[in-house]
C-alpha cells in the first residue's frame, strides 16, 4: 500500500496525532535502526517505506501512520512498542482517552499503547476502540507473535484472514500474530484490550 507508507498530512485519520511526539519515534528509529547496523536505505527497502518517508521520520519532521511503523517495526525485527514507548515511571496511570495513540490508515481503529514489555518480558498491552467500517487489517508481526484480544464492549470480527471469529463483549480469543489477520467492528463504540506477546 504506498499511499499508506508515504506519511500523510498533520492530523489526518492515518496519522500518529499530537499524543505520541514525533521526537519519540524519531529516537527510537534511529536507536534502532543503529542497533540493527543497518543504513537508511536499507530499512527502508526492508520495510517497503520510501528513504524519504524514512528520513523525515527520523528528522522528527514526518506523520507516520499505524501501517508505516508497524512496517518499520517488522524491517528492525523488534515489537512495534519499541517505536512508540515513552520511558515510565514507576507508578503508570493512563486517563480513559490519553497515551500514546495512532490511527489507521484505511479503517475508523485505534490503538492506545498501554505497557510495552520491559527488557525480558516481551509483552505489550493495548487499549483499542473501533468504529464499523472498514476492517483494519494487518500484515505479520515479528516471527513468534501472539495476540490476545478481549471485547470490552460491542462485537468484534477478528482473527486470522481466514480464520475470523465474531467476538462480544468478555469474550476472549488468541492467534498467531506473525500471519495476515484482522479486527473488524460489528457495532458501534466497539472497544477491547489487546495483549501483544513476542516470543
Amino acid at each position: 500500500m504506498t499511499d499508506g507508507r508515504e506519511g500523510g498530512g498533520a492530523g489526518g485519520a492515518g496519522t500518529v496525532r499530537s499524543r505520541l511526539p514525533r521526537e519519540w519515534v524519531a529516537a527510537a528509529l534511529r536507536r534502532e535502526r543503529a542497533k540493527a547496523g543497518l543504513s537508511l536505505s536499507e530499512l527502508a527497502k526492508r520495510a517497503g517505506v520510501a528513504k524519504s518517508t524514512l528520513s523525515q521520520l527520523e528528522a522528527a519532521t514526518g506523520n507516520p501512520g499505524i501501517e508505516t511503523l508497524w512496517a518499520l517495526a517488522v524491517g528492525l525485527g523488534v515489537p512495534f512498542s519499541v517505536l512508540v514507548e515513552s520511558p515510565a515511571p514507576e507508578v503508570t496511570v493512563i486517563r480513559a482517552g490519553q497515551g500514546p495513540t495512532m490511527h489507521a490508515e484505511h479503517a475508523s481503529y485505534a490503538g492506545t499503547l498501554l505497557s510495552a514489555g520491559p527488557a525480558g518480558v516481551r509483552r505489550d498491552i493495548y487499549h483499542g476502540a473501533m468504529e464499523p467500517g472498514s476492517a483494519r487489517e494487518s500484515d505479520p508481526h515479528i516471527p513468534g507473535s501472539m495476540e490476545h484480544l478481549i471485547v470490552s464492549t460491542g462485537r468484534l470480527l477478528a482473527g486470522p484472514r481466514d480464520e475470523t471469529v465474531e467476538l462480544s463483549a468478555g469474550d476472549y480469543m488468541s492467534y498467531r500474530g506473525d500471519v495476515p489477520h484482522l479486527y473488524e467492528a460489528l457495532t458501534p463504540g466497539t472497544t477491547f484490550v489487546l495483549i501483544m506477546q513476542h516470543n
